[in-house]
């Protein structure tokens, strides 16, 4: 298989950049992992990687999880918003 060219390769990297951009800032993606856990891309740095059980444990006490973070707001570390 031959090289590709100087161009080819510009117009690679320009699809690359172009589809990498394309995901809005602060929006999140869901893919299914080799070993079947489902991972949150989005969230920070590295993805979050849950297997199904856990993530319906999760779901299951979002209202309190989410009572928890509302009485504890004023001891949260909280991002400024952009």
């Amino acid at each position: 298989m031959a090289e590709p060219t100087r161009e080819q390769l510009l117009a690679r990297i320009a699809e690359l950049e172009q589809r990498a951009g394309s995901r809005a800032k602060g929006s999140l993606e869901f893919r299914v992992g080799e070993k079947g856990g489902v991972s949150v891309y989005g969230l920070g740095r590295f993805p979050v990687t849950l297997y199904y059980e856990q993530w319906i444990r999760l779901l299951d006490v979002a209202d309190g999880l989410r009572a928890f973070l509302e009485e504890n707001k004023s001891r949260l570390k909280l991002k400024a918003k952009q």
